[in-house]
């Protein structure tokens, strides 16, 4: 383990890769980067756990994702590390990964080549929703944005075993939401973008949803069929994060801190 000495150290010897990568691969670190960025902004971290992965484009068998101990706010684009499904380093860099990372990421990766990138939270809002016996509520506009594809996998303790891998996949299935009950939140995403948009959705949703439950008086469902409605409304709209509102989050970034991209 790297003491703080030696981390800034090796944070400040990292050079851009920008140069050594492909093109393809360099504006993936960007993307997972501010993602990354963006979670701690909106204060979705937890210290230096949780992670988010992403395939690296064109390579089905390497995915970039956060050295163990950075702080979000401290990821950029050249010190995301690749590592393996197993989450094994391809190259000797200095740094380690938590290897609890990819019971869950990698064995999404393996089972799902439309997925791009793997994003999971244990924010108290989510981790709240997860540990309610009902689940996600259609209770806000918020939570139609994600409610018709979410999944649901059982606590089977901290994510360390690799046995439960295969009933986590069988879970999800094809969705590509999944409430981890009395552990937290997932999101995935054929893009970086995508996933990150599913998630700040949700995350709001629990949100909406503990407050709602915490005053005490019967919370509103709307009919089945209006319901249905708004989240179809919600599948036929492209105007989200995918385009102009995931620009709008980058000029965010770079107002606050554009060191995402080094």
């Amino acid at each position: 383990m790297l003491d703080n000495a030696a981390l800034k150290t090796l944070l400040a010897q990292r050079k851009s890769l920008k140069q050594t990568v492909s093109p393809a691969e360099w504006e993936a670190r960007v993307e997972l980067a501010a993602c990354y960025r963006l979670i701690a902004h909106f204060r979705m971290t937890d210290w230096i756990y949780n992670h988010i992965s992403a395939r690296v484009p064109g390579d089905h068998e390497h995915y970039l994702i956060n050295p163990f101990g950075l702080l979000y706010e401290e990821v950029s684009a050249s010190n995301l590390v690749k590592v393996d499904i197993h989450g094994r380093l391809t190259e000797d860099v200095g740094f380690d990964v938590n290897p609890a990372a990819f019971v869950i990421h990698g064995a999404i990766h393996a089972a799902r080549p439309d997925i791009g990138c793997v994003l999971h939270t244990h924010t108290a809002a989510g981790t709240g929703v997860a540990a309610q016996s009902h689940g996600l509520l259609p209770i806000s506009q918020n939570a139609f944005k994600v409610i018709d594809r979410v999944a649901y996998h059982d606590f089977e303790g901290i994510a360390l075993d690799t046995e439960e891998q295969q009933r986590l996949v069988a879970d999800i299935g094809d969705k590509d939401v999944l409430i981890l009950r009395n552990h937290g939140l997932l999101t995935m995403g054929r893009t970086v973008p995508q996933a990150f948009e599913l998630m700040f959705f949700l995350e709001r949703a629990c949100q909406i949803q503990i407050a709602a439950l915490a005053g005490g008086s019967q919370v509103t469902i709307p009919p089945q069929a209006v319901c249905e409605r708004t989240s179809a409304q919600f599948r036929g709209d492209s105007s989200y994060v995918q385009g102009r509102d995931w620009l709008a989050l980058l000029r965010l970034l770079d107002r606050i801190d554009p060191s995402y991209q080094d």
